[in-house]
């Protein structure tokens, strides 16, 4: 099937309340315009190096949005355009993209990774950071003008065990229904985006609640 195909078909089994981001690392920007001649506007990149090269290359109506894990000293390159960051995992990362973003005269959106997976290899916050980053922000608004923290980001182990994919997904979706309910609405915290759930389990994911989705080889094959 051809990339419209494959798009078509995705967005066809997605409910309205779930934002479908077509997670484009490693793909040619050929590859991209067909997508978005197909109407998607929403790409995922893990690099910020190749999204900036794309993001110059592409149509300007386009939503790029940070995927992979992201070094402090890289922000500066993608704070003048990038819609959504979704894997900030410390304050001082946290601290970096409100300083960056100030230089443009942007607010920028974040998502805050949280740590579900039973495996070492993934990054994220615990519950008790999570709370840490969230006071800091809602206490000190003078410091935090230029982020906006619109949601969670987690990813499930990689593994066949679906049971297990399930209950990460559930815990997630718990301390997000917990963190929107009690969080008074600042302008730098507007908790409505969780984004979990990929090629391989989004649709499990959606089950479990999620608004976001992250996919990549479903829509433009493997990566070679």
């Amino acid at each position: 099937m051809s990339i419209k195909e494959n798009l078509l078909n995705i967005q066809s089994q997605l409910p309205e309340r779930v934002t479908l981001v077509a997670v484009s690392k490693t793909k040619p920007v050929s590859d991209l315009m067909e997508a978005y001649e197909a109407g998607q506007r929403i790409f995922g990149e893990n690099k910020i190096q190749e999204m900036t090269e794309k993001w110059q290359q592409m149509p300007k109506d386009i939503q790029w949005h940070m995927i992979g894990h992201v070094q402090t000293n890289k922000v500066k390159f993608m704070a003048e355009y990038v819609s959504l960051i979704h894997g900030v995992d410390s304050l001082k990362l946290l601290e970096e993209i409100n300083k960056q973003a100030k230089k443009h005269n942007r607010v920028i959106d974040c998502l805050l990774q949280i740590y579900i997976a039973e495996e070492e290899s993934k990054f994220g916050l615990d519950e008790a950071e999570l709370d840490e980053i969230l006071d800091f922000v809602q206490n000190d608004k003078n410091a935090m003008k230029n982020i906006r923290i619109v949601g969670l980001m987690g990813m499930a182990t990689f593994t066949d065990n679906q049971n297990q994919i399930k209950k990460e997904f559930q815990n997630l979706k718990a301390i997000f229904d917990t963190l929107r309910d009690i969080r008074l609405k600042s302008d730098a915290i507007q908790v409505n985006t969780l984004s979990m759930g990929m090629s391989g389990d989004y649709q499990l994911a959606i089950e479990c609640g999620s608004t976001m989705v992250r996919i990549g080889s479903s829509i433009f094959g493997g990566r070679k």
